[in-house]
């Protein structure tokens, strides 16, 4: 089970290959695969959001946790699949608020956006690294995708 946790958690192990920090290439994994969502099903994007989140979640949780663990580091930079979710959670937002395919500027913001909350991580965010097991490794990045979703919205309706 540790390979597939390893496969999962490093998204096929991109999180060590690619020459961009794994946490970027998470993040763009993310938003490819929500793009390709979008192309697929786009009169159900939404489900297809929720559906994906309702499996990307535990998964995250499960395979992030136990590579955490196998590797013997609290939140390993290999480790992205909670980036995946946690762009999914800005994306998924977006699209309830905002129904249809999110434009290429669109997915482009939210990208940005998720990435500063992730990085910069502000109160309450940073706490929830502090949660035990895989919860402390993709809590924050639910929360980072859920602050980026929200501040993208409210620019968007700032801007129109």
């Amino acid at each position: 089970m540790s390979g597939i946790a390893r496969a999962l958690a490093t998204v096929g192990t991109l999180g060590e290959r690619l020459p961009a920090p794994g946490t970027t290439v998470g993040s763009l994994v993310g938003v490819l695969l929500f793009a390709g969502a979008a192309a697929l099903w786009p009169g159900r994007l939404l489900v297809a959001a929720l559906a994906g989140l309702a499996v990307l979640v535990p998964l995250s949780v499960w395979a992030c946790g136990a590579e955490a663990h196998r590797r013997g580091v609290g939140d390993p930079g290999p480790v992205v699949l909670d980036e995946v979710a946690g762009q999914w959670v800005a994306l998924a937002l977006l699209v309830a608020v905002r129904p249809g395919a999110p434009a290429p500027g669109a997915l482009a913001a939210s990208f940005l956006l998720f990435r500063v909350f992730d990085v910069v991580k502000p109160w309450p965010i940073g706490r929830l690294e502090r949660l035990p097991g895989g919860w402390g490794i993709v809590a924050d990045d639910l929360a980072a995708g859920l602050a980026a979703g929200l501040l993208h919205l409210l620019l968007f309706s700032l801007s129109h």
